[in-house]
């Protein structure tokens, strides 16, 4: 697998070009131009989803120049939380789940096997390379602030706020 090294955030909204302080939510999102990444950071106000072309994109903080201590992350507390929200169909633990693979693929604890289409919405088949078992989660479809709100979640759950 290649690595590829991303700039930290831009200190200026690419939208806008006003300021990004520290500690502001931002979109941030990754093009390629000319055979390399190029990222661009947007303040909340001046993102209106990702530009044509995008390769892709996320949410993040601005740093805030101190690195707080975070707690560690038990990756197979994780995994197991995983399986054990399979089968619940609340809309709140269906968004936590789905935030939840997001970072455990991002932890490259999750590889994505493929997408598909079930009953008209987005499942994501992920298998853990350690164990080998298959996870089918659910996209919910979230808008921007549903998806920051199951960020938070996730995040105050792993003491990270």
């Amino acid at each position: 697998m290649t690595d590829y090294q991303i700039q930290a955030p831009a200190p200026r909204c690419a939208g806008t070009g006003r300021e990004l302080k520290p500690g502001e939510r931002i979109f941030s999102v990754l093009l390629l131009d000319g055979g390399r990444f190029v990222r661009q950071d947007y303040g909340k106000e001046a993102w209106g989803g990702p530009p044509p072309g995008f390769f892709s994109f996320w949410q993040s903080k601005v740093p805030t120049g101190q690195k707080p201590k975070k707690p560690p992350i038990d990756d197979e507390v994780l995994v197991e939380c995983l399986g054990r929200l399979e089968d619940d169909p609340t809309p709140q633990k269906m968004s936590f789940r789905y935030v939840l693979a997001l970072l455990l693929m991002r932890r490259k604890r999750l590889r994505l096997e493929e997408t598909a289409k079930e009953s008209g919405h987005e499942v994501l088949r992920l298998r853990c390379p350690k164990s080998g078992t298959l996870y089918a989660v659910l996209d919910p479809g979230l808008s921007d602030d549903e998806l920051e709100a199951a960020q938070d979640d996730v995040f105050r759950v792993l003491g990270w706020d």
